[in-house]
Formats: C-alpha cells, sequence, structure tokens
C-alpha cells in the first residue's frame, strides 16, 4: 500500500507519473467528487482514506482524467479498484523489456498488441497501455458483468474504441485457450493474477489490510477490502501458484503467437516453482523484473519461447 508523503516515491518507475506526492488541488479540479474524501492526516498532509472503498474510486477517477484523459470511467459496487501508480509501473517495466529487442527503443502505436488477463471490470492496463504508449488490447475476462462494464468504459472515451476490444473467456479452467486464435499475433500478455487460493483466505487478506490502513476498523467483523473484488478476481483453486502453473504450460502451446508472456507475481516462495515449469516447457528466455510500491514488494515474471534471433526479428 502507498505511503502518502512529501517525498518522492523513488521505488516507483522513472517514468512513473506518480512519483510525487498526489496534486490534491489538480485533481479535484479535474475531479470534483474527490474533494470530499480528502483530508490532512495527522501528519499535516493531505490524503484520503485508503481503507475507504469510495474514496479510492474517486482518487483513480481524477488521476485517469488529470494524467491519461480518460473522461468518464467507474466500476460496480464491490469490484476491484486499482492502484493506479502500480499499475502504471507493470506498463512501464513492460515497455522497458520489449526495448530490449528493439534496439533499446521503446515500440508503441497499435502495431503494438496486447492481451490482458484478468482485465477485471476496470479496464486499467489496457487503458494505461493506451494512453502511455499507444498500444492496443485484447481486454478478457471470465465475468459477464465485468467485461460489460468494460464495454460500458470503453464506449463512453472515444479514444479508446478503436484501441481496445474484449473477449469472455467462457471455460474457467483455461486461460489462453478460447482466446488466442491460430490467426492472432500478440506481442505480449499481461496478468494480475488471483492472489489467495479460497474466499477465506481473501477475507482474511481483506481484515488484515484494513486494519492496517485505519486501527480503527480492528473491531468490526463485516471488513471491505479497500480495493473491492469479486471472487475471481481475488481468489482461485490453488491460488497464484496454481494460476500461473496453469497460464505457462498453456502457453507452450501459443509459443510462436506471443513474444512475451508475463505475470505478476505477489509471493516470491513460488518463483522456484514457476522457473521449474518454464524449464519443463522449455521456455527460451525467463526474465524476473522486480517492482516495489510503497511497502509492497512485487515483480513481474516474464518468458519467451522464442530466441534471440527470432526475438530482434519480431514486427512491431
Amino acid at each position: 500500500m502507498e505511503t502518502i508523503d512529501n517525498s518522492e516515491k523513488t521505488n516507483l518507475h522513472p517514468r512513473n507519473l506518480h512519483r510525487s506526492r498526489y496534486d490534491f488541488e489538480l485533481l479535484i479540479t479535474n475531479c470534483p467528487e474527490l474533494k470530499e474524501h480528502v483530508a490532512i492526516n495527522h501528519h499535516n498532509i493531505e490524503t484520503i482514506d485508503f481503507s475507504n472503498p469510495l474514496s479510492v474510486r474517486a482518487l483513480n477517477k481524477a488521476l485517469l482524467k488529470t494524467y491519461y484523459n480518460i473522461q468518464n470511467w467507474d466500476i460496480p459496487k464491490d469490484y476491484l479498484c486499482p492502484p493506479i501508480p502500480g499499475r502504471a509501473d507493470y506498463i512501464h517495466y513492460l515497455a522497458d523489456l520489449l526495448a530490449t529487442g528493439n534496439n533499446g527503443v521503446i515500440p508503441e502505436g497499435a502495431s503494438v498488441a496486447g492481451l490482458d488477463i484478468g482485465t477485471g471490470s476496470n479496464c486499467i492496463y489496457p487503458i494505461l497501455g493506451n494512453a502511455i504508449y499507444g498500444w492496443d488490447f485484447v481486454g478478457t475476462d471470465i465475468d459477464e458483468k465485468a467485461i460489460a462494464n468494460c464495454s460500458k468504459i470503453i464506449e463512453a472515451n472515444s479514444n479508446l474504441i478503436d484501441a481496445i476490444s474484449l473477449q469472455q473467456q467462457i471455460e474457467s479452467r483455461f486461460i489462453f485457450k478460447n482466446i488466442i486464435t491460430p490467426e492472432d499475433r500478440f506481442t505480449f500478455t499481461i496478468c494480475n493474477p488471483p492472489f489467495h487460493s479460497s474466499a477465506e483466505d481473501a477475507n482474511k487478506s481483506a481484515s488484515r489490510k484494513v486494519s492496517n490502513l485505519n486501527p480503527k476498523e480492528k473491531r468490526k467483523t463485516n471488513l471491505v477490502l479497500n480495493f473491492g473484488g469479486q471472487n475471481s478476481e481475488l481468489w482461485c483453486d490453488g491460488g497464484e501458484s496454481g494460476f500461473v502453473t496453469q497460464m505457462i504450460y498453456e502457453s507452450a502451446k501459443f509459443a510462436t503467437q506471443c513474444l512475451w508472456f508475463t505475470t505478476l507475481v505477489s509471493k516470491r516462495e513460488n518463483l522456484a516453482s514457476f522457473y521449474k515449469t518454464l524449464n519443463k516447457v522449455n521456455a527460451a528466455t525467463v526474465r524476473t523484473i522486480d517492482m516495489a510500491q510503497g511497502q509492497k514488494n512485487s515483480r513481474i515474471l516474464a518468458w519467451t519461447f522464442l530466441n534471440e534471433s527470432q526475438q530482434k526479428n519480431w514486427k512491431f
């Protein structure tokens, strides 16, 4: 979770627009509904209550409108409301990864095609990837309501209509099957996988998060996760380990149709198992990119089945 203070957030990517303290005056000018959520904390710093999902959602609306030209954005109640700075970091580190096979130049524009696995109702990775680098995206999810809300966001922002398409995954046990057709060619995949292995596990984590953010909430029994989240967004059988392992095995079946497969990995202890699975499916190159937002450490796991020559010859 982010720590809001006067200092620069040097742990964020150098190109991240949110390394400095939020300019609430500017944000409120662009999104007046944020005003009621902003207050002075005990450090005499303007901030919001990050344990309140309504406050987080209002902040996201303001950030998207102010920095990413998204005039109309909202999500249904109880759906995941992602922290914009952390999601932007993933996009920037992904851009750096693509540059390694493009003579150090970040490829931009619609010729770069991303596949967002589990785009949720917020569509945040496609929005940021398109706003920052002009990339095109296909967003997928198993949740029909989430896909419907993403469609609503796209239709409400004319700059997204030709850049983002959506597809529902009709079989929850699959990740790429039913989505990637023989004609498809993706520059990368991107994913924030379900972290927990059960609803109970997710609820326990929610309680801890809210308690850490707002100690006064400790004794409440019906706690809400500050960033929300539906079951499919927060947990799946096998948790992060099971989901990413399935992703790796499936990716091998589409080895030549995607330059880089990537996913967030929250639990460092899962990496050793993932490396073994990647070795089993003969991944040509595997990279782990460390990230940090506030007090939370995470990392991007990236792999490709293409050799160095094939990577360099990939047409953006």
